[in-house]
């Protein structure tokens, strides 16, 4: 039963990875533009910010912290 959950954490996680990459594309796209949108540039970063935040919180739910 715990593999099946680590399965689907990993899966999430992959998941999110590829959101965060697609985010960075996007952003390096808008800001080959001139002028660019800085409205929808802030909101694909403030994005990219939490999806970095949920990677985060999966990382620690599948290798958590060891307290020597």
């Amino acid at each position: 039963m715990m593999e099946g959950n680590h399965s689907k954490i990993k899966d999430k996680l992959n998941d999110l990875i590829n959101q965060h990459a697609e985010l960075d594309d996007a952003i390096e796209r808008i800001n080959e533009v001139t002028p660019f949108d800085q409205i929808k540039l802030q909101r694909l970063k403030k994005r990219k910010l939490i999806l970095k935040d949920e990677i985060k919180k999966l990382k620690s739910k599948i290798l958590p912290d060891i307290i020597a």
